[in-house]
Formats: C-alpha cells, sequence, structure tokens
C-alpha cells in the first residue's frame, strides 16, 4: 500500500501510464479525439440554446458557479456518487465497483474504481485523482464547501491506483458528497499556473459518454460528441450543442426547429414569451445556488454586532427578492433558511417576514454610538459609516440586488459604494482581507448540508498556537461557542435537523447572512422533437441526463 497523505512525505502518483519529467499537455485542447466524427442529415443531434457559454468551469471554485458550469461538469466529469431522482446520493456504477465504510477506528471509506474507467486519454482514473482533488479542496481559497475534505487525514492505494483508502480524523457522516466532479490530475498536478486556471477555459480531459468536440467562447457555442473512449454503453446520440443567443433568438429557433430546447434565467416577460410558442413544455431548474447579503464581521465597521443588526433592519428583503428573481423562476423559491436550499429535502422556513424595520436601524445605530447628522447620514467621530458592498462583476442577479442594497441603504442614511471585482479576485483574494463589508453572492450546495453549514458559517479549527479558533468562510465569521453545535452536526453526533432548530436562530441573532432566493432558470422543450430531456436530477444539471435523451424527429 502506498501512502498518499501525511506531513512529512509528498509523495506523487502515477497511474499504468509512466511517470515522466516531460512538460504536461496543454490544457487548453482544440477538441478532444478521438471521438465519433459523424456528418450529412443524419446526424442525431440536440441543439439547447443557453445564455452563455463563458468560462470557467470548474464546478469546485465559488467564483465559477453558472448554469453551464453545472451543465457541462455534470457530463463530462466523473463522480463517486451522482444524485439520484429524490435528490439522494447514489453509486455512480458507470465509474465505481464500490464505496463503503470500512473501518470504524480511524474512520475509512474504501472506494474501488472500475479498472476499465479512463480519462479520454486514456489515462486511467485512479487514486491521484482523488489525491488531488482532497489537496486542492482543503488548501484553496474560494471552494465550495470545503469542510468535509478537511477531516480527511491521509489518502492510500493499493492495485494500481484502483482500490482508495480515505482514512478521516473525525467520522463523517457525509462523507458520500466528496469526490464528486474528480479532475485529471495527471494534466494538472505538475501544470503551471494557480487553480484559478483550473478549467479555465476548456476540459484538458474528460471522462464519460460525450468528449469536447469544441468549446469556441467567442462564438458562443459547445459542441458535444459522442466518445469511442467510454467503457459503458455509448449514448444514442451522436452530438449535443449547446449555443448562445438572445431570449428572442432562442423563441424563434425554437419556433423553426433549429433548436430542441433552450435553458435561460427568465424574468416575468421570458416566461411569457415562452408560453407563445407553440407544445413548448417549460419547467423551472433550480441551481444549487441561493443568492445572499453576507455582513462580515471580518470587516472594521460591521465587526459590531449592535451594527450588522442595523443595517439588516435597513433592509428591504422582499424588496431585494423581487429586485432579483424579477417574477421569473426564482421567485417561487424564496429562501427563509440560511443552510438548506428551498428545493432541497429537509428545507425549513426559519425567517419569517421582512426584515425591514427603520426604528430599528435608528435605534441600534444610536446605541453603537453613531449620531445622525443634519444631511440625514449616520457619523461616528466625525467619521460617516459608509459600507463596501461587493458583488462579483457582470454576474446576475448579484451585481442589481447589489445596488438595490446600496440604495436602500442610502435611504436609511447609511452611505455605501458597489464594487465589482472578477468573481476569482473577490471570492480567493478580496475576502480574505477587512475593507469588504457586504458581499452578494452565492451560497452554493454541494450536496451534503452539515458540510455546507460547516463551510459557510464554521472555523477551520484551533489556531496553531492552540488559541482562538479562525475563520475561512466568505463571512469572515467563526463563534467558538457555536462551532461546537456546528462541529456535533458535522460529525453525526446530533441530527443536522436537530441541529440546525438551535443554530439558525443563532445565525439570525448575529445578524451575519440575509438569505434571498434560490436560483432557477427555465428549461423549454419540444415534446414532439425529443424526448429524456428534462430537468435532471436534483441540483445537478439539465445535461446530467444527456445519455438518455433521444432525438425523435430525425
Amino acid at each position: 500500500m502506498r501512502r498518499l497523505g501525511g506531513v512529512l512525505a509528498a509523495v506523487v502518483l502515477c497511474g499504468t501510464a509512466a511517470c515522466t519529467n516531460a512538460p504536461p499537455p496543454p490544457l487548453v485542447p482544440k477538441s478532444e479525439a478521438p471521438v465519433i466524427t459523424t456528418t450529412g442529415p443524419k446526424i442525431k443531434e440536440i441543439v439547447v440554446g443557453v445564455d452563455d457559454v463563458a468560462g470557467g468551469y470548474n464546478p469546485h471554485a465559488t467564483a465559477t458557479q453558472s448554469q453551464i458550469t453545472t451543465a457541462l461538469s455534470s457530463l463530462l466529469l466523473p463522480s463517486v456518487f451522482r444524485a439520484g431522482p429524490d435528490g439522494a446520493p447514489e453509486l455512480d456504477r458507470n465509474l465505481m465497483v464500490s464505496a463503503k465504510v470500512t473501518k470504524a477506528e480511524p474512520f475509512t471509506v474504501t472506494y474501488s474504481i472500475r479498472k476499465d474507467a479512463s480519462w479520454s486519454d486514456s489515462a486511467p482514473i485512479a487514486a491521484e485523482d482523488f489525491y488531488y482533488l482532497w489537496q486542492r479542496m482543503r488548501s484553496e481559497p474560494g471552494v465550495v464547501d470545503p469542510a468535509g475534505y478537511r477531516l480527511i487525514n491521509n489518502i492510500s492505494a493499493r492495485e494500481g491506483g484502483k482500490v482508495v483508502e480515505v482514512a478521516f480524523g473525525k467520522p463523517f457522516p457525509g462523507w458520500r458528497s466528496l469526490f464528486g466532479n474528480l479532475l485529471p490530475a495527471h494534466l494538472l498536478k505538475d501544470a503551471p499556473g494557480t487553480w484559478s486556471n483550473v478549467l479555465a477555459t476548456n476540459f484538458p480531459a474528460t471522462a464519460g459518454p460525450f468528449a469536447v468536440r469544441s468549446l469556441d467562447e467567442p462564438r458562443g457555442e459547445v459542441i458535444l460528441e459522442r466518445s469511442d473512449r467510454y467503457w459503458e454503453v455509448p449514448t444514442t446520440l451522436d452530438r449535443v450543442v449547446l449555443r448562445r443567443a438572445t431570449h428572442t433568438a432562442m423563441a424563434e429557433s425554437l419556433s423553426k426547429g433549429d433548436n430542441q430546447a433552450v435553458l435561460l434565467r427568465a424574468d416575468a416577460a421570458d416566461v411569457n414569451l415562452m408560453k407563445s410558442i407553440p407544445n413548448l413544455d417549460t419547467k423551472p431548474v433550480p441551481r444549487n445556488e441561493v443568492a445572499q447579503v453576507l455582513l462580515r464581521p471580518a470587516s472594521q465597521q460591521l465587526a459590531d454586532l449592535k451594527t450588522r443588526k442595523a443595517v439588516v433592519a435597513a433592509l428591504d428583503r422582499d424588496a431585494l427578492i423581487a429586485s432579483g428573481a424579477q417574477s421569473g423562476p426564482s421567485a417561487q423559491l424564496r429562501a427563509d433558511s440560511y443552510v438548506v436550499p428551498p428545493s432541497r429535502t429537509g428545507y425549513r422556513a426559519v425567517i419569517g417576514g421582512n426584515t425591514l424595520d427603520p426604528a430599528a436601524t435608528e435605534q441600534l445605530l444610536t446605541e453603537a454610538g453613531y449620531a445622525k447628522g443634519p444631511d440625514g447620514a449616520w457619523a461616528k467621530g466625525g467619521k460617516a459609516l459608509k459600507l463596501k458592498i461587493a458583488a462579483p462583476d457582470r454576474i446576475e442577479p448579484y451585481v442589481t440586488v447589489a445596488n438595490q442594497v446600496k440604495a436602500q441603504l442610502a435611504s436609511r442614511g447609511v452611505q455605501a459604494e458597489v464594487v465589482t471585482p472578477k468573481a476569482d479576485e473577490l471570492f480567493t483574494v478580496q475576502l480574505l482581507q477587512k475593507d469588504i463589508d457586504v458581499v452578494v453572492g452565492p451560497r452554493v450546495d454541494a450536496g451534503d448540508s452539515a458540510a455546507g453549514l460547516a463551510s459557510q458559517f464554521g472555523c477551520t479549527g484551533e489556531a496553531p498556537d492552540g488559541g482562538t479558533p479562525v475563520p475561512v468562510n466568505a463571512a469572515g465569521f467563526c463563534d467558538p461557542v457555536l462551532q461546537a453545535e456546528i462541529d456535533s452536526a458535522l460529525n453525526g453526533k446530533v441530527l443536522l435537523a436537530d441541529a440546525l432548530t438551535r443554530i439558525e436562530p443563532q445565525l439570525q441573532a448575529q445578524a451575519v447572512a440575509v438569505p434571498l432566493f434560490q436560483i432557477a432558470d427555465l428549461l423549454g422543450v419540444l415534446p414532439a422533437a425529443v424526448s429524456g430531456v428534462g430537468t435532471g436530477a436534483p441540483l445537478a444539471g439539465v445535461l446530467s441526463g444527456a445519455p438518455e435523451w433521444r432525438r425523435l424527429d430525425k
């Protein structure tokens, strides 16, 4: 057995392919080959209109969450478990032979990978892919739900890397949520650049029934073709095409039969537009994102609890939801929980009514030492209360909601400015600093709500000197008393539902977050042209079901 972890030793795994000192293959290939190449009128393809195909495509980075990232990763990257029809994780036997707990002390999970499972460049899917993802998820800033990965102490391998043993420091009932969307470690581990470059513009290798024929971001088109290197039953489709278009152009393409489906972020007008197309079936598709407003205790301006409470009371939550959802599918997914998304099993509303309370804002700011000047602006010691609100650049609905937050605060005498750094910079660099007071962005659900709770609101653990625990979450929030409850839920000592009845009221009292709504897209399908095109497994994306799609009119 070979050790992959450990503090003093750095071990590099090689699969069945030999290790080499040659430079790694380029990470931005024009296409993957070989794939099925078909021409002429007999091509069985389905064209899906989408809002955008812009990179990056790393499903593990908060900065790159989008409908296209979820769609592509669910189809092109291998996962140990995938969401079943009810949302519960099911072992993907296209990749795995088995995955089970094999030891209680230390808590150990053994994974057995199919011997024929390989990447599109013929490299085996093996233990090094598990090891690479573990190392990145436990150490990189801005990743989605790292709490479970941080519980892992060591990974070891045998049988040529096809059997992987993962040892945890503490029990982790949510272990099935780990090692989804594995990445090709043999191409990435020694590649130049940083984590932000991973899957920035393309997929260096894939593992599934489809491969990337072309990913043309300037033209706004992704072509996926059936791969002849897939080791399981091939799909009946030759090709899936994702094509960027305006919503009006999508409607026209559907009417002409050029598109067989569309997936768009819709407002009320778009919903009506799609309803006007004859024989088009429409359904909402919830994403794994909940839009929220974070008030950061890590910032100098909002370190004081009374000030945070005053800011929350100055916000009209109902109006923020309306401005972001725009009467589209998201409007039906109001998020009244700090942890579980509305579309998930186990969701329970804990926030009642609106947050707006102007009288409370006045009282709390006064108690915090602020005074209102002749111009109606709040200040302390001659310095105005001015907050910096950050939202990821050009990513909606977050920029729209951030500007609405600014306007609402201004109406209550709290000055604010909106900044829109690039998403990767915001979630990996700027939130480690203290000059951003408020963040409007996503809370991402990666499959296990206990891990999501620990990742969003938990501390990292003891400081190196054995002192106070430190936060690494986007809010910069860490409550050592609350941490004990969070750890109990993460380690399975108490049921998550029971823990949340105590934790969520405390989160509300701490005025750290204001959940708004779960983002949902609108799926439109022409049932006369295709079958099997649906919403996919819960939060897995529409393309998760693409291997079962059929073209009916060709």
